[in-house]
């Protein structure tokens, strides 16, 4: 008993609940008062608040009053009165941090409480979910409570227009998926017009299921791309070949660091094959090939992806979602199709990328929500400054976890498996069954058909159906067989007569790299206080067991003599799973961490190059901007060509004029005797005068309106175009940099120096090319928005706004470059 008291005294959780339960006492006090308003007074409230803020009481101030309008607001709207608990999660979330709460506690409710009072300050507020379904259902069916207080309520999902976007942005709070959000911020910052962007500045976010989305989903960055034009028929060549390779002979396997390499022998049959002396310098097609084993031997198919339609999709490895629309990057989705023999893709260009580490960590405010979050608290804290705070069930939980039961073989396992369920099936106790992939869930979904027993099967190919199998899970004689994907954002409600069964039985048939998502779909059973039981069948056959902890305990199988058949049931197994369990996980937070600090550094960037494209955008007079281009690059382009030398004399000055024909002045009204006896100083000041001259008599034969429209059409262009170019770059560059340890250096810094150095040279190239542009381009058309693909694999086409004459596709381009229309500003006109 001493030791339990003292466990809580030192509990930092126990703590925190104390003191959000003195705020709770204040928003239940304050009750009464609230219930005798009339439903009009309630947007007066919001009013009122909204006015307390402006003239300087916090958000911390009307907290307590906040939370009691919108209970009473939820109340007379939805039939629903927020819990105590539930206030505290509220107030967590005001707060910044993660709110732990178990599976059917009504986090969709919470939200209101913080989404309400930060939607106070008029910068709009952003709840996230994981998918469209969910951001439909959670503002149709949370939108009553805030209209109530006055407060407008948008949606952001896939297929909207622009208009419809815009005004869910303007709406005070919006609902939407990480996806939609983070690729409207990229879009935003590709606009050429300000008037076409759609996102307000990123206040505050509430992200449902928050592990999934920040962790999850880390490693996935965003994509927006356009068409590249690279030949396919590769790809196809080395699917014909690589088939013919023998395991261990020509290729070996590295399950657990999950790459597969060539042998020597290897090596001798792709050149042979291929024709070519030395694939080590054949770049391009040493790595089509490894992309090809990598598709082959590492790639499964109905486990990390499906062919649907003729098309390879990606099955996410957490939810067991299908990922429509979403590409494996660097060829490696090609390889896939050509394995499976589909057509395949062409591949793209990366227009705009972003993690959604990054995209998150913009928001002045971030918080979360989910049942699965303390066990990785600390990439919470480490990576997005945010801490999780355990809050208690509404009602105790009653729930019974057995201990895991472990067989020697897979086969073992599933045929323990189907006599459990036919058990519980017997009595009428519904069952939900956890697979981690669909070939698992098609091989028990056969061996129950054998044995005639009814069931359904939730896995990515059956995903539409989701909420409607979900929400049958819990009545009597249920059978549910679910990848990963099960339920998250519904809620599985126990049938007539179930409780007295004992509840809904989660049967887990193998144990997943991360005990968060066990302990999901264990949270699906004993919600809000109902009975329930789970357990986890596991074979030291399973990936996990066989990869990361099978040893010891196999050992102990051997010992005690048992066979296929015959299970452990123990705690000590229990722990050495769970173990396992979190090795991995410490190695999968390691690689995120890897791959978040090198994305930092790219990240860095892209806040430069969006923060200057942003001053473009908005920037109503740009030519000070370009004056001050053009003395950066005559100071830059003097120096190259000036040496150590003091006077002109002793110049390349041939290579000088040639350059500033080329590049800056197209008909320089100078020539090189002019130069020489001039200093360095002389030179630059000479040159920049002229150049700015030249400036201005452009500006008075094409007139101050045109010239601020062409300034910013080729400055935001070439910043694009820039910026693109250097993504593929540190790419290539990211690819190839783990090498560099082999030379006993950190692979980390030589990318942090050489991300610089190019970083650098693009800013100058920018420099370069807008003044080069600028003082030669004449008006013909306005800038063309350009044809994008996002992840979800959909092409968005703006309209073109054309003026002046029409610009044949291989005539001259007007900008004055000397290429062809269609090789230069006409690529992606329609």
């Amino acid at each position: 008993m001493i030791k339990d008291f003292l466990a809580r005294i030192l509990d930092d959780n126990e703590k925190e609940i104390k003191k959000l339960s003195k705020t709770v006492y204040k928003i239940n006090a304050l009750e009464p008062e609230f219930k005798r308003l009339r439903d009009e007074d309630f947007p007066g409230k919001t009013q009122e608040f909204k006015q307390r803020i402006e003239k300087g009481e916090s958000l911390n101030d009307i907290l307590p009053e906040a939370f009691a309008l919108v209970r009473e607001a939820a109340y007379r709207t939805l039939g629903m009165r927020h819990f105590d608990v539930q206030l505290m999660g509220g107030i967590v979330l005001h707060q910044g941090r993660i709110a732990e709460m178990k599976t059917g506690e009504g986090k969709t409710l919470v939200a209101t409480l913080p989404a309400y009072l930060n939607a106070l300050e008029g910068k709009g507020v952003h709840v996230v979910t994981v998918n469209d379904y969910l951001a439909r259902r959670d503002a149709e069916w949370m939108g009553p409570v805030y209209q109530f207080c006055g407060l407008t309520v948008g949606v952001i999902v896939h297929g909207l227009d622009y208009q419809e976007r815009k005004h869910a942005y303007s709406c005070d709070i919006t609902y939407g998926t990480n996806n939609e959000f983070g690729f409207d911020y990229l879009r935003d910052n590709m606009v050429i017009r300000p008037e076409n962007m759609v996102q307000r500045d990123l206040h505050y976010a509430i992200v449902d299921e928050v592990d999934s989305i920040l962790i999850d989903e880390a490693r996935t960055p965003l994509i927006i791309s356009g068409e590249g034009d690279k030949p396919t028929h590769l790809y196809y060549q080395i699917a014909r070949f690589v088939p013919r390779l023998e395991r261990e002979v020509d290729y070996k396997v590295d399950e657990k660091a999950h790459i597969v390499t060539l042998t020597e022998e290897g090596v001798r049959k792709a050149e042979k094959y291929f024709g070519v002396e030395n694939l080590a310098e054949n770049m391009e097609l040493a790595h089509h090939i490894n992309q090809g084993l990598k598709a082959h031997f590492l790639m499964h198919r109905d486990r990390d992806y499906v062919v649907k339609d003729g098309k390879v999709i990606i099955v996410d490895e957490f939810t067991g979602r299908l990922m429509f629309g979403r590409r494996y990057s660097d060829g490696l989705h090609q390889a896939i199709e050509a394995k499976e023999g589909v057509k395949i893709e062409k591949e793209s260009q990366t227009l705009a990328t972003i993690t959604f580490q990054n995209y998150f960590r913009m928001y002045r405010k971030l918080a979360g929500m989910t049942g699965t979050a303390k066990t990785e608290e600390e990439e919470f804290r480490k990576i997005y400054g945010m801490d999780v705070v355990v809050i208690p069930t509404h009602k105790p939980m009653i729930r019974i976890d057995r201990p895991d039961v472990v067989y020697r073989t897979e086969m073992g396992k599933f045929k323990a498996v189907v006599e459990d369920i036919a058990e519980r099936y017997k009595k009428g106790q519904p069952v939900l069954v956890g697979t981690i992939s669909i070939e698992k869930s098609e091989l028990l979904s056969k061996m129950l058909t054998k044995r005639g027993i009814p069931h359904q099967v939730l896995n990515a190919k059956h995903h539409e159906k989701e909420a409607e199998i979900i929400a049958r899970a819990g009545q009597k004689y249920a059978v549910t067989i679910a990848t990963n994907m099960a339920g998250r954002g519904t809620d599985i409600v126990l049938g007539e007569g179930v409780k007295e069964l004992g509840g809904l039985y989660v049967l887990g048939t193998e144990r997943h790299e991360a005990r968060r998502i066990d302990n999901q779909l264990r949270g699906r059973s004993g919600r809000q206080g109902d009975p329930g039981e789970s357990r986890f069948y596991v074979s030291l056959e399973d990936d996990l067991m066989r990869l990361f902890g099978s040893a010891n305990i196999e050992g102990l199988m051997d010992r005690l003599g048992m066979d296929d058949d015959m299970p452990i049931e123990n705690n000590l197994v229990t722990r050495a799973i769970e173990n396992a369990q979190k090795r991995v996980e410490a190695r999968n937070f390691s690689i995120r961490k890897m791959v978040l600090e090198y994305d930092d550094v790219i990240n860095k960037q892209r806040e430069v190059i969006y923060g200057e494209r942003k001053k473009v955008l908005f920037g109503e007079n740009l030519k000070e901007t370009i004056f001050s281009m053009i003395d950066d690059v005559v100071d830059k382009v003097v120096d190259s060509f000036a040496g150590e030398a003091r006077y002109a004399d002793e110049w390349d000055l041939a290579g000088l004029m040639n350059y500033v024909e080329q590049n800056i002045l197209p008909k320089p009204d100078f020539t090189e005797e002019d130069l020489k006896g001039m200093t360095r100083r002389e030179v630059k000041s000479f040159l920049a005068e002229k150049t700015k001259d030249f400036y201005e008599q452009r500006e008075q034969e094409i007139g101050s309106e045109n010239m601020r429209e062409i300034e910013k059409w080729i400055m935001l262009r070439i910043i694009d175009e820039k910026w693109m170019d250097h993504i593929d770059a540190m790419d290539q560059l990211r690819s190839g940099i783990g090498l560099r340890a082999y030379g006993h250096k950190d692979p980390l810094i030589e990318y942090k120096f050489e991300a610089y150095e190019a970083f650098q040279d693009m800013v100058f190239s920018i420099k370069e090319d807008v003044v080069r542009y600028i003082l030669r381009v004449r008006v013909a058309q306005k800038l063309e928005e350009r044809k994008t693909f996002t992840s979800h694999g959909e092409e968005e086409v703006k309209t073109p706004v054309r003026v002046g004459e029409k610009v044949g596709r291989n005539d001259p381009c007007p900008c004055g470059s000397g290429k062809k229309y269609k090789k230069c500003c006409g690529r992606e006109a329609v």
